[in-house]
């Protein structure tokens, strides 16, 4: 993966700078020590990267936190702590397309705990509104989903909606992902729905059998939470996502 970077004056808010594009090149961003500081005790897989795969991710991270509007909800504000987790949820998805920000999706709303929809009147724990270039989490939720690997994640999760929905929307981003790879995967996932509805299948929590945007999501939080069972378990469906997402969780656990 490739950066093209100009150099060039930096404008530093709260110790990150910010980005402007220029083409399909961006200027050097970074984040500050503190906020690296985030990503080193709470994010395994950044840990994980080799030390200049870790700089580009900083990188990416900031340019992603510039890029959009966090709104509290519920809340008095989103901390940086927040922003730096949130958005760096949204890289270790995308760190396969250096130039997809899910570009679409210009405010992120962060609720302390669990919120009620007035849509469809129910608690929710996050969801994704292309509507409203939304993408709406609850924190608690969130790091949740970052203690434990065990499949579920809030932020792999709904970021992984946003990635499908940015990949057929019209703008700068449109149709990144693989037609070939994409093609493939919907056929797996139509063939494993199927098995999930018939008691035939148990790696992937019965929620993915809910239609193919859901399997997709929860197919995305097993292969980063849990890659390795994922290869064994299922290593076609494993590979097919490994070439749609351009990364191979499985690598990082054997460096």
């Amino acid at each position: 993966m490739i950066f093209i970077f100009i150099v060039s004056v930096f404008v530093v808010i709260h110790g990150i700078t910010r980005y402007q594009r220029t083409g399909s090149a961006y200027k050097a961003v970074y984040l500050s020590k503190k906020h690296v500081a985030y990503l080193e005790k709470y994010f395994d897989f950044f840990n994980k990267l080799p030390p200049q795969s870790r700089k580009i991710f900083t990188q990416r991270v900031a340019s992603f936190i510039t890029s959009k509007k966090f709104i509290a909800r519920n809340m008095e504000s989103v901390t940086d702590e927040m922003k730096v987790l949130i958005s760096a949820s949204a890289i270790q998805l995308t760190f396969g397309f250096p130039n997809v920000q899910l570009s679409h999706f210009r405010n992120i709303l962060v609720y302390p705990d669990s919120y009620y929809s007035l849509i469809n009147r129910t608690y929710h724990n996050g969801e994704v509104n292309p509507r409203l270039k939304a993408i709406v989490l609850s924190w608690k939720s969130f790091v949740e989903g970052y203690i434990h690997d065990d499949g579920r994640n809030l932020g792999l999760h709904e970021m992984a909606h946003a990635l499908r929905l940015e990949n057929k929307i019209m703008n700068e981003e449109y149709q990144f992902l693989d037609k070939a790879a994409l093609k493939d995967w919907e056929l797996r996932a139509t063939r494993t729905m199927k098995e999930i509805e018939d008691g035939q299948e148990s790696f992937f929590r019965e929620y993915g059998a809910v239609d193919r945007e859901e399997f997709f999501a929860v197919a995305v939080e097993n292969f980063f939470e849990r890659p390795l069972e994922f290869v064994e378990k299922h290593p076609l469906t494993y590979n097919t996502l490994r070439q749609l997402l351009k990364q191979d969780p499985v690598l990082l656990e054997k460096l």
